[in-house]
C-alpha cells in the first residue's frame, strides 16, 4: 500500500469497523487524517473506490490473522489472537450487518472461509471432533455466524470470548452424550 494513501485506509477501516459503511464521511475521514477533501478524491475518485479498497484491506488483513491462527494450538491461543485483531472481527461484523450489499457479502463469505480453513484443526479438537470434521466445520460455519451476530466493542474481549466457546463446546458434549438440553428440546 502506498504511504499516501495509508492514512486514509487505517482510519477508514477503522470508522467502517466501528459505525459501518454509513460512517464514511469524506470530511469526517479529511479531518481525522489532517488531510483536506481534494487529497481524498485525488487518491480514491469517490467513496466507492475507497471502500474496494477497505474490503481488500480487509481481506489482506484476514490471510495475516489465518497465519496465527494456524499456528494456534489451543483455544485460548485462538482468543488471543482474536483479541489482538479485535478491529478486524468488528469489520467483519459491518459486513455481515450490512451484506444486502453484494460486495460487502462475498468479502464476508471469503473471510469467514479463510478463517474456517485456519482454526479448523484447533476447533476439532477443542469440540472433541477430530474424528469428525465435517461436522466439526458445520458447527464452525453456525458459531461463525452467530458470533458475528452477538459481538460488540463490548463484549469482544477474553472473558466473553471463553464463555462463547464453553457454550458451544458444553452443547457439543450434550449431543454427543445424548443427556437432553432442557433449553432446546422443548422442556419447560
Amino acid at each position: 500500500m502506498k504511504e499516501t494513501i495509508k492514512p486514509w485506509i487505517e482510519r477508514g477501516y477503522k470508522v467502517f469497523a466501528y459505525g459501518g459503511p454509513q460512517d464514511l464521511k469524506v470530511e469526517a475521514l479529511s479531518k481525522d487524517v489532517g488531510k483536506n477533501k481534494s487529497s481524498f478524491y485525488h487518491h480514491f475518485a469517490d467513496t466507492e473506490v475507497f471502500v474496494t479498497m477497505l474490503l481488500e484491506e480487509h481481506l489482506r488483513q484476514n490471510y495475516l490473522i489465518a497465519e496465527k491462527e494456524a499456528q494456534c494450538e489451543s483455544l485460548e491461543e485462538l482468543i488471543d489472537v482474536i483479541v489482538e485483531h479485535r478491529v478486524d472481527l468488528l469489520f467483519s461484523r459491518q459486513l455481515r450487518i450490512h451484506r444486502e450489499n453484494k460486495e460487502f457479502a462475498q468479502c464476508f463469505q471469503k473471510s469467514n472461509e479463510i478463517t474456517a480453513e485456519a482454526i479448523a484443526g484447533v476447533w476439532a479438537a477443542s469440540l472433541g471432533l477430530t474424528d469428525q470434521s465435517y461436522l466439526a466445520g458445520l458447527v464452525l460455519k453456525l458459531s461463525l455466524e452467530n458470533f458475528f451476530l452477538q459481538i460488540t466493542d463490548e463484549t469482544l474481549n477474553k472473558k466473553w470470548l471463553q464463555n462463547y466457546f464453553n457454550e458451544i463446546k458444553a452443547l457439543i458434549a450434550a449431543f454427543k452424550s445424548g443427556v437432553a438440553i432442557p433449553k432446546l428440546d422443548g422442556s419447560v
